[in-house]
């Protein structure tokens, strides 16, 4: 079954994969979600870390080729330097911790690293949580899999219901009741279609 939008939303476009309590979440998320909900809700958490910037693409090192070690709260670079904490600030919402070192301008692999004087990593304070689901994901790499054959069918045949125009509504308030009635109308079709229509009523009445 599909998941309304206020559940959607609360878990991130997270949804179920089977019959087993986990989620397999989208990529769209704001991940302060899995913080909030996963560790008393009793539910496995399946989340792929965001890899928002393009520097990889530009042949440069990624945020990933820097390691993070916990005890000193310190990371290391591909050189081998450390780049020391410096000061936090929020930005969109989200504190972040600043780290960099003073020893990128003699470093033999800046133009690999960056651009500028040095290279500055940032690190949300909720960072270690999404540390800990991505190496839950890398252990299981099929539950992504799951989600793609579970998960895309149900929103692919609503796109089709919707037709060209998608939603007929505007403000996020109004999308948000239409994509819910939406929602309510495939999950109906979709029990009537397993139990039936007098399995529906008898489970209502129920």
């Amino acid at each position: 079954m599909c998941f309304a939008p206020s559940q959607a939303q609360h878990w991130d476009r997270g949804y179920c994969v089977g019959r087993k309590p986990c989620r397999a979440a989208s990529r769209r998320r704001e991940l302060v979600t899995v913080r909030r909900f996963a560790p008393n809700s009793g539910i496995t958490v399946y989340l792929p870390k965001p890899m928002t910037s393009g520097i990889n693409a530009k042949g440069r090192f990624g945020k990933r080729d820097f390691v993070y070690v916990a005890e000193d709260d310190v990371y290391l670079c591909a050189a081998g330097e450390r780049l020391t904490y410096h000061y936090t600030n929020e930005e969109d919402g989200k504190t972040l911790r600043r780290y960099w070192t003073t020893a990128c301008q003699a470093c033999a692999l800046k133009s690999k690293c960056t651009t500028g004087k040095e290279r500055r990593i940032s690190r949300w304070e909720h960072e270690a949580v999404l540390e800990a689901v991505q190496a839950r994901l890398d252990r299981n790499p099929d539950k992504m899999r799951l989600r793609r054959q579970t998960v895309e069918h149900p929103f692919g045949t609503i796109k089709s219901w919707m037709g060209s125009t998608h939603f007929q509504m505007k403000t996020l308030k109004h999308v948000g009741t239409e994509m819910a009635l939406h929602v309510l109308a495939y999950n109906m079709k979709r029990v009537m279609h397993i139990l039936g229509v007098g399995g529906l009523m008898e489970a209502i009445r129920a």
